[in-house]
């Protein structure tokens, strides 16, 4: 039975050293391994709840997803507002959702939404760096802004990476199939470490997975360099530390040990090799999820779920061919985009991912976040279109011990401003480090030793 439920009981609405070890190393994505394969341990005084997720993965479709065509349509607006497009039910009963996302609408008994999220920012750049950390930017409303003090809380994939040691010889959290930016290629802040320290930064790999040759590069060793070679730099390496254990060697030693020996590891891994070999997918289920670069983001996704991954993030990626360049940032043709690619490939990509998950049995390990910076505008513009809207809008979950079947929060009539169950991103952050089984008041340490919450959040009760 579809659960509109009371947010009576919760309480959302509570409000460097630089390194210096940049020696000569095996490059991946713009980073170095041996800054991507730091192991990171529990912080000490953390105190694990319980949660039934392994691994999340975040399905981001950043630009701005509308709430009136999605999960909070309004069909008794005017037609300004509710737009063109009607509801069609859900699997679950009393449940409907816009009539652009049949596969999805199959799917919600396994999902609880999330009605009324607020950031209260209309900036793409700064409204991100709020979802991704759990904390507003300074100032909000900032476009195109840049990672830099005092916006560098640590993402929640940075956090994810010090908080859980990667799984054999791959890291923990890994951002696929680029970094979120702005025209003009100016990255968002918050989709790095921050204030932890860059060895926790998440694994960024630059990739297209749709791609029919496609493989990762900087897991090969290089032809002109013969495995007997690359033995014996390993064997190299192990002498110079030796040497430095006998003369003594500090934390940032022991640090940049650990992470040459995953790096090396990596490399000569047939098992890390093989987490990306995307052609022992069968056919049938790459063209499931759909052929755009996203969606086999999405598979890739899922096989590094399942190969131990902890947190895999999946970005939207923009289309310049098509109108407002094939993202969600609809500021013109909205309507013509939705029907005519953007929740066709959305629908499609989300609906194979969990169903996907949920045949191979882990979905209930693996937390999925339908995930975007903000929603759009109540009225349409002059170009037929829809802009940045931060005051209300909708989001997902499913998987992972979160409760299906479960609306949470509403939002006025015109789906402008919140009315119940109000949500802000830290408390959609203390929930998934909660489905991970670490409280919001879980401490990490900065590059200075002092501590910070993973969130300063509320778990959503209502939907775990």
């Amino acid at each position: 039975m579809f659960r509109f439920l009371d947010p009576a009981s919760d309480s959302s609405s509570q409000f460097t050293r630089r390194e210096w070890l940049n020696v000569g190393s095996i490059g991946l994505g713009g980073l170095t391994l041996p800054q991507l394969l730091t192991r990171p341990v529990r912080a000490e005084g953390s105190t694990p709840q319980i949660g039934k997720a392994k691994s999340v993965i975040i399905f981001g479709l950043l630009g701005g997803p509308p709430q009136h065509d999605t999960w909070d349509p309004k069909p008794n607006a005017p037609v300004e507002i509710r737009g063109p497009f009607g509801t069609i039910p859900s699997r679950t009963p009393g449940f409907r959702v816009g009539e652009l996302m049949p596969e999805t609408a199959k799917l919600t008994d396994k999902i609880a939404v999330l009605r009324a999220v607020v950031t209260n920012d209309n900036a793409h750049s700064s409204s991100g760096y709020q979802m991704l950390t759990g904390v507003p930017h300074l100032p909000l409303n900032q476009e195109s802004a840049t990672p830099k003090p005092p916006n560098n809380w640590p993402s929640i994939g940075a956090m994810v990476r010090y908080l859980q040691p990667g799984v054999g010889r791959l890291p923990s959290a890994v951002t696929l199939p680029e970094h979120i930016w702005n025209d003009g290629n100016f990255p968002w802040p918050g989709q790095d470490a921050g204030l932890l320290g860059r060895k926790h930064n998440p694994w960024l790999i630059h990739c297209d997975p749709s791609a029919a040759q496609f493989k990762i590069d900087a897991m090969d060793p290089p032809s002109e360099i013969p495995a007997h070679r690359v033995s014996d730099r390993r064997s190299l390496l192990d002498q110079m530390n030796q040497h430095l254990d006998n003369i003594g060697r500090n934390r940032s030693f022991e640090t940049y040990d650990a992470s040459m020996q995953k790096a090396f590891e990596l490399v000569s891994s047939g098992a890390a090799r093989a987490a990306f070999d995307m052609s022992r997918e069968p056919e049938k289920l790459r063209e499931r999820y759909g052929k755009s670069r996203f969606a086999q983001s999405c598979l890739l996704a899922r096989r590094l779920v399942e190969s131990g991954v902890s947190l895999v993030q999946v970005n939207w990626t923009r289309i310049p061919s098509l109108p407002n360049q094939g993202g969600w940032d609809t500021h013109a043709k909205h309507n013509e985009s939705l029907k005519g690619f953007l929740m066709p490939m959305m629908d499609r990509a989300f609906s194979a991912l969990v169903t996907d998950l949920d045949t191979r049995g882990l979905l209930d390990e693996t937390l999925v976040v339908w995930f975007g910076e903000f929603g759009r505008t109540p009225r349409f513009n002059g170009n037929a279109g829809r802009d940045h809207w931060g005051h209300v809008f909708s989001l997902a979950l499913a998987g992972g011990g979160i409760r299906g079947g479960v609306v949470y929060g509403s939002s006025d009539k015109n789906a402008a401003y919140p009315l119940d169950g109000r949500v802000e991103p830290r408390d959609l952050i203390a929930t998934i480090f909660h489905c991970l089984g670490f409280g919001p008041e879980t401490e990490v340490l900065d590059t200075e030793g002092r501590p910070l919450p993973v969130s300063r959040g509320q778990v959503i009760r209502a939907i775990v």
